[in-house]
């Protein structure tokens, strides 16, 4: 399972990555993606949208299931990854390349895992 070191997780399965200018972009791991199945459909939140952490702010559809995506911060959405609606399986071949939002203004941040702790997470999820 791929987990760069470089990026932050959740425990709900999500990547964050601090950009410039206190940005955030927020994706689905490579585990979520893989307990997914592939995926055929992404409703992304609008940029001007508001998010509060640990709330749903995306939606995927893969052929078995509906699964809601939470933000680990709350703050406002400045871009979505509209390429994905058109290509929503970029998520299943390159999860850490197909982010799906960046949010700025952020006020609230949950605890974040780093790569070795989210590791640890995942195997004993597999277990």
């Amino acid at each position: 399972m791929n987990m760069p070191e470089n990026l932050l997780y959740t425990k709900s399965h999500e990547w964050l990555q601090r950009l410039e200018d206190g940005r955030v972009r927020v994706g689905m791991t490579d585990f979520a993606q893989s307990q997914m199945g592939d995926l055929v459909f992404i409703n992304l939140p609008e940029v001007g949208d508001a998010v509060t952490m640990g709330e749903r702010f995306a939606d995927v559809e893969s052929v078995k299931a509906v699964e809601d995506v939470f933000s680990p911060v709350s703050g406002t959405v400045c871009a979505v990854n509209e390429a994905l609606l058109d290509a929503p399986e970029s998520v299943n071949s390159d999860p850490y390349g197909a982010w799906l939002a960046e949010m700025n203004e952020i006020s609230q941040e949950e605890e974040l895992l780093d790569a070795q702790a989210y590791a640890a997470l995942v195997a004993s999820e597999e277990a």
